[in-house]
């Protein structure tokens, strides 16, 4: 693996050397980012459902400012360590209360100061289950946000955890309270700042040119500095090979995850105007075993429901040739499932390797042995045969399961590809109907994500996994007041011993940036959000 900052930190593209790409227009100030979709409401709260776009994120971090930022290994326990944004600074009360000070400089780009009552009106809308569902969700532990004047805010919670000060700043921007409606959601949004947003970070907003782009233009007064960059544009280009060819010819300056197969980042690499920057990715790739019979949820699995014959097929799996075939170098094979992005996954054991003769072995003590010879291990009369789905746009994964299949027809198991449009893959998966699934998962930064997919009451756990002892860590995890490293990692060792799934992959997301940037810092939880720091060489 190449040198990713210990796949956590900020990425800083020291660029040198030729003049660069000339940017959008030929403006050397301007940058030009080509995208694959379009920010369609880019507004904090008003991101849910079909709304929760990456490209959302990406404008809104640009419109809007968080209380406070992570801190570049992205520690998601240590307050003491955050960035002060929106925030000058914070004190902790008590074990259950948190008070933030604003920065008095802080004005929305209408010229409106951004108060306490802007913050705590935000929060009241992302607590609020009718208006931002995932958020309520997310922030559950948050009993009351509340202003004390104008530029202190108050939050309590409920309960002693780690993440309180997370929670507080991540996963919320404050929005004006001046201009949207408290009751305004996803399916009635406020037209008009919808059209225009009017935000308190570091861009201002011009236009959207919808299928085209959306352009940017730096506040001058933004409190923390102006930005180097004073025109911005998120260009929009559906067609992977559109938007290489957008860097290649110099119509764009940057790009984010370069999509398989590998020689398109060599064609990118070929370019002595572009840099390859390589950064830790929130997304782990695993092959989920269903645990309960697809066809009755209440009884167990026939075969994939004994631990024996689901360490039989991971064993029989050989992961690092079939990654290293489809990533080359910008992908690792995880432990658990972790992401490059999750801080626990430092100082966890290295993955297990395939040993195709100890799965026949466990595969014979379980009662499956090739008696007719045909090269497929049966039980009963019957095969041993199981359905592998995924979706139909996934070309990483088609390519992973031609190898996986082949890898398990050594060990005598026969092995069905489905592949899926988009919504029956998705359909068939949420209510079980599958052997094995081929699944994606985007992390958040905060390891508790993992109660989702991985405890017995997780909303997407779809393999019908529960580990009550997995869950009780996963609760002490969770509740302990400072870093849990070494109880987060006993979390990765009981799911791998487990086996409810194999953990196939785990890349980097792989970014292009035009070295005509002498400072291009890049940040893994969320690609652009430091664009106020990039300077032109």
């Amino acid at each position: 693996m190449p040198s990713l900052n210990s796949g956590l930190a900020v990425a800083l593209v020291a660029l040198a050397g030729a003049a660069g790409l000339s940017g959008y227009g030929g403006d050397p100030n301007t940058l030009v980012i080509v995208t694959g979709q379009q920010a369609t409401m880019p507004i904090p709260t008003f991101m849910e459902g079909p709304a929760s776009l990456t490209a959302n994120v990406d404008v809104a971090d640009q419109l809007f400012l968080r209380l406070a930022e992570l801190p570049p290994d992205l520690m998601t326990t240590d307050e003491r360590r955050f960035v002060p944004v929106l925030a000058k600074s914070w004190t902790r009360r008590d074990s259950l209360t948190l008070a933030f000070d604003l920065d008095p400089r802080a004005r929305w780009h209408d010229g409106q100061p951004v108060t306490a009552r802007d913050v705590v009106f935000s929060f009241d809308r992302a607590r609020n289950p009718q208006i931002a569902p995932k958020l309520a969700g997310l922030l559950h532990h948050v009993v009351s946000v509340t202003a004390e004047g104008d530029r202190r805010v108050v939050f309590r919670f409920d309960r002693v955890y780690a993440e309180q000060f997370y929670d507080a700043t991540f996963n919320v921007s404050p929005i004006p309270s001046h201009l949207i409606p408290a009751k305004a959601t996803v399916a009635d949004p406020p037209r008009e700042f919808v059209a225009h947003p009017i935000g308190d970070g570091p861009f201002r907003w011009v236009r959207s040119v919808p299928g085209q782009f959306i352009e940017l233009a730096a506040s001058p007064d933004f409190p923390l500095g102006a930005p180097r960059i004073k025109r911005l544009f998120f260009r929009t280009a559906a067609d992977a090979d559109t938007r290489i060819n957008l860097l290649l010819s110099g119509e764009a300056d940057a790009t984010d995850n370069i999509s398989a197969p590998l020689a398109n980042v060599e064609r990118v690499q070929a370019v002595p105007e572009l840099r390859i920057v390589p950064l830790a990715s929130p997304v782990v790739g695993y092959l989920l075993f269903n645990q309960r019979d697809r066809a009755d949820r209440s009884k167990p699995h026939p075969i994939l429901s004994d631990p024996t014959v689901r360490r039989a097929i991971a064993l029989a799996i050989d992961r690092k040739p079939i990654v290293r075939s489809v990533f080359g170098q910008y992908a690792e094979v995880p432990y658990g499932p972790a992401s490059q992005l999750l801080w626990i996954r430092r100082g966890a054991p290295k993955p297990a390797g395939a040993d195709t003769a100890q799965a026949r072995r466990l595969l014979a003590k379980t009662g499956w042995f090739d008696r007719d010879g045909d090269g497929i291990v049966e039980r009963g009369g019957r095969p041993l045969t199981l359905t592998l789905s995924f979706p139909l746009t996934s070309e990483v994964r088609k390519q992973i399961a031609l190898q996986v299949q082949e890898q398990l027809r050594r060990a005598g198991i026969r092995i069905e590809l489905v592949r899926l449009e988009g919504p029956v893959w998705a359909e068939r998966r949420a209510r079980g109907d599958f052997d094995i699934d081929f699944s994606s998962a985007t992390q958040d930064p905060t390891p508790s994500g993992l109660t989702q997919s991985w405890s017995c009451r997780g909303g997407t756990n779809v393999g019908g996994y529960c580990d009550p002892v997995v869950d009780s860590l996963l609760d002490r995890a969770i509740a302990m007041q400072s870093s849990t490293g070494p109880v987060w990692q006993e979390i990765l060792r009981r799911i791998e011993a487990s086996q409810p799934a194999v953990f196939v992959y785990a890349p980097s997301f792989i970014y292009a940036v035009s070295r005509r940037f002498s400072k291009a810092p890049i940040r893994p939880e969320s690609s652009w959000l430091l664009l106020r720091e990039w300077t032109l060489r």
